[in-house]
């Protein structure tokens, strides 16, 4: 089966444009050094490993903010 093309269509107006797709590996390493940024910037570790278990997205988010704000606090 061959697709519908209606060749005697005239396009009479076009929305938008097309931009450039961005390198992915610029982007990729721009990631990275955030990632190495946000590391060094925390000093240590902001939750103990292992893996955490949570009954909702609301729970999971409340202990994440609760080891951010506690990762902040001086050690002394």
């Amino acid at each position: 089966m061959e697709p519908f093309i209606n060749l005697e269509e005239n396009i009479g107006k076009v929305v938008g444009r097309r931009t450039k797709t961005p390198d992915a590996f610029q982007t990729g390493m721009g990631l990275q050094s955030l990632a190495v940024h946000l590391h060094k910037s925390f000093k240590h570790r902001w939750a103990p490993k292992g893996v955490y278990r949570f009954k909702t997205h609301e729970e999971a988010d409340e202990w994440m903010w609760k080891m951010l704000s506690q990762s902040q606090i001086p050690k002394s």
